[in-house]
């Protein structure tokens, strides 16, 4: 209660299915756990992770996507509906990113929807040293790590991205 000294952010998905605290078995303050749909980087979630960062010292920021995600499959499926279709419009680029030769290239192909996963997180980690000067700064000096990784829902796995 005296104060916060976490020692990682972790960006992750909303989905009931996935839970940081017990992924990486972390006690309470450990980590600071910024949850949204299809672990989408915005203005209020790089907010979070400079504070944790820059202010509370966490050294680490973690991208996690996870498989089966229903952000995922709707950005895959171009869903509009209400509010969303913004969020989805985030995960859209990293679609770009996929190889045209794998198809079809919808939410009914799990290749697909695996690569869109991963290139999601990739895409997010891009967002992130792009849009805050003062993360790409702590990055860049290496006081803060960025890595980036899929939870397996299926086998309760975490498998982290080589450099």
């Amino acid at each position: 209660s005296g104060g916060q000294y976490p020692f990682a952010t972790i960006l992750s998905c909303q989905d009931s299915r996935t839970s940081n605290d017990l992924l990486f078995d972390l006690n309470n303050g450990d980590a600071f756990s910024l949850r949204v749909a299809g672990n989408v980087v915005n203005e209020d979630m790089l907010g979070g992770m400079e504070f944790g960062s820059k202010v509370a010292g966490a050294k680490l920021i973690a991208v996690i996507g996870h498989t089966k995600c229903g952000a995922i499959y709707g950005a895959c499926d171009n869903v509009k509906m209400g509010n969303l279709t913004g969020l989805l419009d985030k995960i859209k680029p990293a679609i770009t990113e996929v190889p045209k030769i794998i198809e079809p290239r919808d939410s009914k192909n799990p290749k697909f929807v695996d690569a869109v996963t991963e290139a999601n997180v990739r895409y997010q980690m891009k967002q992130i040293r792009e849009k805050s000067p003062i993360l790409r700064e702590m990055i860049d000096k290496g006081e803060v790590g960025l890595v980036g990784g899929i939870y397996d829902i299926s086998t309760g796995k975490v498998v982290f991205f080589d450099k």
